[in-house]
């Protein structure tokens, strides 16, 4: 919510700098985009609240690995130094974080190269949580695409489509992993023919899941990983919170990290509805 007078001074900020509209930034992205991958549809963007869809994270932060992946050492103390600072030891793909494309492919864009008009785009939410109670290792179909576009209209050209399995629900217990005896994981992700479909048939940038991977937890050879990332699209890990947005109608900001030569890393996700 804003002050009076706040909001229209963003809009005002967001115009000039072209998140949103404008020739310049309709022009830039179509110069460095791949010709498949559109930026967001210049559009007046309200909002009347801002959701945060992003899980906190402390060091024991369940890992597709298993084993923790922060470790948080304090080398200044207030009560000693005056200030406060501590060191991270992380690994990159940790908590809610992004995989850029290089995360999969031999020379794709590293986090930091990634178009600022790629990080602010229309959020897509795909309900599976029904499909998932019933099944761990349930993935997104064309057939759910095409369900909510009966519901919803077009998936929004340049947007970010997320799965909401509700699996965020479990990220304190061993389910969010939900590892059986020979240490196979079990929970859902995006078919690679839903990816195929959002690649040659939408013009979608971003995928978003609540669960560890965008493919499922038994996939084999990590498919979907490997149609996304390379084609210059990004992918959002262990997203926090989609029930508190609606199926279609919000805008996605991606604060994710702008480290030369990342492969991604932990990323403040907040939605404006």
């Amino acid at each position: 919510m804003c002050v009076p007078g706040c909001h229209e001074a963003v809009m005002r900020q967001l115009s000039r700098r072209g998140f949103f509209r404008g020739v310049g930034a309709a022009t830039l992205a179509a110069a460095t985009l791949p010709a498949a991958v559109a930026p967001a549809r210049a559009q007046t963007v309200s909002f009347q609240k801002a959701v945060d869809l992003t899980h906190s994270l402390p060091p024991d932060f369940p890992t597709y690995f298993g084993d923790p992946q922060l470790e948080i050492e304090k080398v200044f103390a207030f009560d000693k130094d005056g200030f406060n600072l501590n060191v991270w030891h992380l690994n990159e793909h940790t908590g809610t974080h992004m995989d850029a494309p290089i995360h999969f492919s031999q020379d794709g864009q590293s986090a930091d190269q990634i178009e600022i008009e790629k990080l602010v785009v229309p959020i897509a939410v795909i309900d599976v949580k029904a499909k998932a109670a019933e099944d761990p290792d349930y993935q997104v179909s064309p057939d759910d695409i095409r369900a909510w576009e009966s519901a919803n209209g077009e998936l929004p050209e340049g947007c970010c489509v997320a799965m909401n399995s509700g699996w965020d629900a479990h990220v304190g217990t061993d389910k969010f992993r939900n590892a059986d005896g020979d240490g196979v994981m079990h929970f859902p992700g995006f078919h690679p023919e839903a990816a195929d479909m959002m690649i040659s048939d939408r013009k979608v940038v971003g995928m978003g899941v609540d669960t560890l991977s965008l493919d499922f937890g038994k996939s084999p050879d990590f498919k979907t990983h490997y149609t996304w990332l390379p084609t210059g699209r990004w992918g959002m890990e262990a997203i926090a919170n989609l029930d508190a947005i609606p199926a279609s109608g919000a805008t996605l900001v991606v604060g994710s990290p702008k480290i030369v030569g990342a492969t991604g890393g932990p990323s403040r996700l907040i939605a404006l509805v």
